[in-house]
């Protein structure tokens, strides 16, 4: 069977630099729903009184990622973990590029070499799988709460966060 060609492209395809722009891509919905949320959601409580606000469940998909640095990537250089009660929109943003540069070192060291990523098992590509799954959970979670908060994601975002091919 013939390699698979990226579109517009005459490399063959490659598993590993894939992984890698897909990763990115989901990085790149994340910030395009949080540039997109409106402000009044980011702190509201939830309607029950328990539970995460936005701003917490940004921080915690945060410092999960912080948590597998540290696990994984011990002597690099990792981000500060996200403080949910003080952190700003705009400072989870940075946060979140930071966590996602750094662990795409991690997946591109696991990909040059063994696969494996250290404190993970199977692999990179179970790893890779756990990082979307995790943020896209939380995605959910945040477009949820800000319906029930009264401030709804506008459809054009919630639609456009399926726009992998564009983001």
């Amino acid at each position: 069977m013939p390699a698979a060609r990226s579109k517009g492209s005459a490399l063959p395809f490659d598993a590993s630099r894939s992984l890698l722009e897909a990763f990115a891509i989901n990085d790149r919905i994340n910030q395009f729903l949080l540039e997109n949320l409106p402000e009044e959601a980011w702190r509201a409580d939830p309607p029950t009184g328990k539970g995460r606000t936005v701003a917490a469940i940004v921080s915690h998909m945060h410092n999960v990622r912080v948590m597998w640095l540290k696990a994984a990537a011990k002597g690099s250089k990792i981000p500060d973990q996200l403080v949910k009660e003080k952190v700003t929109q705009s400072q989870a943003r940075k946060a979140l590029e930071e966590s996602r540069d750094a662990l795409t070192n991690v997946l591109q060291s696991a990909l040059a070499s063994d696969g494996r990523v250290k404190g993970f098992r199977p692999d990179v590509a179970a790893f890779f799988g756990y990082l979307v799954a995790h943020d896209a959970h939380h995605r959910g979670q945040i477009t949820m709460l800000a319906r029930q908060v009264g401030h709804p994601i506008d459809q054009k975002t919630m639609f456009g966060m399926w726009e992998w091919g564009v983001r």
